[in-house]
C-alpha cells in the first residue's frame, strides 16, 4: 500500500466529485484518515489545490465551552469550581480563541494567512478564498446557525459540505433546516462577550439546536441519492449541497419531529 500524501488526497477528493471553483464547507476526522504524510497540512493543502483560487474553504471553529459550566458535558467538572470559571473565564476573541472540538483541520484552517472568521462568541466560522468576508462578513448573536449565519449565505451562495471521515452527527448543515420549521423551538442561552474593555456575560434567546436525530436523518438523506460517497485517504466521506440537504431534512424534521425533544 502507498502512503497517503497531498497529491493522493487531490486524487481522491477529485474521484469523489469536488472540483475547482467550489465553496465547501468542511467537516473532517483526521484519525479516520488515517496516516498522512504530512499530517493536516496535506489535508488543506489538498482542499486547496482542488477548490483553486477561485474556490473558498470554509470550516467550523466554535467554541462550545464558552457557556455557563453548568452546562458542560465535556469536560465534566465539580461544582463548586462553577463560581471561578464564570469569573475567570476569557470572553471570546474572534482572533485567538481557538475552537473546541473541531478537530485539527478546522484549527489549521482558522489560523491559515489569509482566513477569516465570524464574531459568534458559540458558533463561529472560519474561511479561506475569495468569497470568505462574504460568507462570515453576518453573524447575528441570536443566529447561531441559521439564515443570518455563515450557513444561511453558504446555502444562498449554493456551497457544498464535505464530511471527511465523520458521521451525519456532525452534519451542521442540517441545522439550517431547524430555523426553517414553521415553529422551532427556542432554547436560552449564555455566553461571556467583550465590550468595550470588559468581560460580560450576554444571555439571548434562539432556535434550540438538536442533533440527536441527525444519525437517521442523515442515512434517510443518503439513501435519496443526494450525497456521492467514497474513500479520501482511508475515510468514507460524503459530498452534498447544502440546498439539497435543507430541503431534504426541513421535509424529514416536520414529519419526525411531531413533538420537539425535550
Amino acid at each position: 500500500m502507498s502512503p497517503t500524501t497531498r497529491a493522493s488526497l487531490t486524487e481522491d477528493l477529485r474521484a469523489l466529485g469536488l472540483s475547482s471553483g467550489k465553496i465547501l464547507l468542511v467537516h473532517a476526522s483526521m484519525k479516520q484518515v488515517g496516516w498522512v504524510c504530512g499530517g493536516s497540512v496535506a489535508i488543506v493543502q489538498a482542499l486547496l489545490d482542488v477548490l483553486g483560487p477561485a474556490g473558498t474553504l470554509v470550516v467550523p471553529t466554535h467554541t462550545a465551552n464558552n457557556r455557563d459550566p453548568a452546562r458542560w458535558r465535556d469536560p465534566n467538572i465539580p461544582r463548586a469550581w462553577w463560581p471561578t470559571i464564570r469569573a475567570c473565564l476569557p470572553a471570546f476573541d474572534l482572533r485567538f480563541t481557538p475552537s473546541v472540538g473541531m478537530g485539527a483541520v478546522a484549527e489549521l484552517v482558522r489560523t491559515w494567512p489569509g482566513a477569516r472568521r465570524s464574531s459568534h462568541p458559540q458558533t463561529s466560522f472560519a474561511a479561506l478564498g475569495p468569497q470568505a468576508e462574504n460568507i462570515i462578513g453576518t453573524h447575528d448573536l441570536d443566529c447561531h446557525l441559521g439564515d443570518r449565519s455563515p450557513l444561511g449565505r453558504l446555502a444562498d451562495l449554493g456551497a457544498s459540505v464535505l464530511l471527511l471521515g465523520v458521521g451525519w452527527d456532525r452534519c451542521t448543515a442540517f441545522h439550517l433546516a431547524e430555523y426553517r420549521l414553521p415553529e422551532p423551538p427556542s432554547w436560552t442561552y449564555s455566553c461571556i462577550v467583550t465590550m468595550g474593555t470588559d468581560r460580560e456575560w450576554v444571555t439571548y434567546s434562539d432556535v434550540k439546536l438538536v442533533d440527536d436525530d441527525f444519525a437517521e436523518l442523515g442515512s434517510a438523506f443518503e439513501a435519496a441519492d443526494h450525497v456521492a460517497v467514497g474513500p479520501v485517504g482511508n475515510a468514507t466521506s460524503r459530498l452534498f449541497t447544502i440546498q439539497a440537504a435543507t430541503a431534504f431534512s426541513l421535509e424529514w424534521m416536520q414529519v419526525h419531529r411531531q413533538v420537539p425533544p425535550p
